[in-house]
């Protein structure tokens, strides 16, 4: 019995070990995977001539029959990067190659499919594989084995050593696949190959360093040559010395000026980004992220978008709540306050207290006029306004308004609840509330600490110019981040026409 036991033990231990060896690494370490091994249509883009997917690996190849006059780029469009590690394994053949991150594209000065920015560098020589390169961006920025500091002057100085350049060299592998990492976090970049630390750069140069932008990979110009890249996944790290909204926008709908969810998306991001040094904003565009990772460091979430049956958030309620259940920050503008009445509704008034719920709330336009406001940190520095909206009112709350606190509240005019009873229309119980106030924006605490908002207007593009409601909002999606919220409120300017008409979905008609 016990001979024959022991080789059963052994060889099952050794079946372990080699099944958790050969596990992929995005399962093992949380990472994910952001090439599906078969297809570059949609995500990554470059110039056809050059990149393909052979053998589940991407492809760059140049020949003496096809060359690029220029360093060209295949660039991945599912978002930018800010603080993150990046995993994938490269395979060389002449020439010289690397890997793009908070990098950024110039088009009519540079062309399509180039880029510049930090790159994690690598050759089929022996000098650049594991330095820092700054690619139209301040030129090498650390040498392999070295440690350096970027200052105000935009060099880098060595601060010291991760090792010796020859060495490492020596555990590069030649026309062989290796192991890349890119580690950045806050300002400190540190590049790995086979595990082993190549470079570390630490960038205090606050003018030209960059926290944020795109992912890249290169074929360089020159000689013939053929890079190939497989297991790229990417995680997300937390960023430490800001909080993260990350702002979701709708697909287009409406007509010109309405329902602009890119347009209005990019103005608060903006604004974000220039008025409150501890806040890091990202907007995808047009729909739910095509990045896997594009929520997992948010620290908020802001969905402005079309709601009800077709709300974003319906078919992701598990994916949303698992991050609600960590403490991360929801805000509803406009339309993405409603969602169908039964699960969609019940997880809302959890995570931001209400909701539109149909044949109860009412979707009118008016001018609210907000005569007074809350002391809460969402209405600092908002003085009361009047403005012209589609004002929804009479929300669906939480049962005795458990942890919702009032923002924004106005009586509206009587012929708002006149209308024919309808899903979004009128019905009896608004009818019966003629002349008393009605809530258009509110703030809600849950049980587990995280935070939301929901605010019903923004249904005209129009009115992001209108520096109270603009503040009020820009104040909540901090508020909802955890991030504190100016005495003055978040500062910011008003957008000049040509900011207002950016973005815009649906080209500006003829005589507006």
């Amino acid at each position: 019995m016990k001979t024959s036991i022991r080789p059963m033990v052994l060889f099952s231990a050794f079946f372990f070990l080699v099944a958790a060896a050969t596990l992929p690494a995005a399962v093992e370490e949380g990472f994910k995977p952001i090439f599906d091994g078969k297809s570059l249509e949609k995500i990554w883009d470059g110039d056809p001539r050059f990149w393909k997917v052979e053998g589940g690996a991407i492809v760059g190849q140049t020949t003496p029959e096809n060359p690029t006059q220029g360093n060209t780029f295949l660039i991945w469009r599912a978002g930018d990067v800010d603080d993150f590690e990046l995993a994938l394994e490269y395979r060389i053949d002449g020439g010289n190659s690397g890997i793009q991150f908070r990098s950024w594209e110039d088009e009519k000065a540079w062309g399509k499919w180039v880029i510049g920015g930090y790159q994690a560098d690598f050759e089929a020589g022996d000098n650049f594989s594991g330095i820092v390169y700054g690619e139209r961006y301040r030129g090498i920025l650390a040498q392999r084995g070295q440690k350096t500091v970027i200052g105000t002057d935009h060099k880098p100085k060595v601060s010291g050593t991760v090792g010796d350049s020859r060495d490492l060299q020596s555990k590069i592998k030649q026309k062989d696949w290796n192991e890349y990492r890119v580690l950045a976090r806050g300002h400190s970049i540190v590049l790995k190959i086979n595990g082993n630390v190549t470079a570390e750069v630490t960038d205090e140069d606050a003018e030209m360093r960059r926290r944020s932008g795109l992912l890249a990979l290169q074929l360089h110009a020159g000689p013939p040559m053929k890079v190939e890249f497989r297991n790229v996944r990417l995680r997300r790290l937390r960023m430490e010395d800001k909080k993260k909204v990350v702002l979701l926008a709708g697909r287009p709908s409406h007509g010109y000026g309405e329902h602009e969810h890119n347009g209005g998306c990019l103005l608060l991001g903006k604004a974000l980004n220039e008025g409150h040094p501890g806040i890091h904003a990202s907007v995808y565009r047009s729909g739910w992220p095509a990045d896997p990772t594009a929520l997992d460091n948010a620290d908020a979430i802001v969905m402005y978008c079309d709601g009800g049956g077709g709300h974003m958030a319906n078919k992701r309620l598990e994916e949303v709540g698992a991050l609600m259940k960590k403490g991360v920050g929801l805000a509803c503008i406009h339309y993405g306050v409603e969602v169908p009445k039964g699960e969609s509704g019940e997880r809302f008034l959890d995570w931001i207290g209400g909701y539109f719920e149909t044949h109860w709330s009412i979707n009118p336009h008016w001018t609210a006029d907000f005569k007074k406001l809350p002391d809460h940190p969402i209405a600092r520095g908002v003085k009361p306004f009047q403005i012209n909206d589609e004002w929804y009112y009479h929300m669906r709350f939480r049962k005795e308004m458990k942890g919702v606190t009032p923002i924004l509240v106005a009586v509206p005019p009587e012929e708002t609840r006149n209308r024919e009873d309808g899903p979004h229309s009128g019905n009896e119980h608004v009818r019966a509330r003629k002349g008393m106030e009605e809530i258009t924006a509110w703030a809600a605490e849950r049980e587990e600490g995280g935070r939301g908002f929901g605010f019903t207007g923004g249904h005209f593009h129009r009115n992001w110019a209108n520096d109270d409601f603009r503040k009020l909002v820009l104040n909540a999606l901090t508020w909802v981040a955890k991030a504190e919220v100016p005495a003055a409120g978040v500062p910011s300017r008003q957008p000049s026409p040509a900011e207002m008409e950016a973005n815009l979905d649906k080209p500006k008609p003829a005589g507006k």
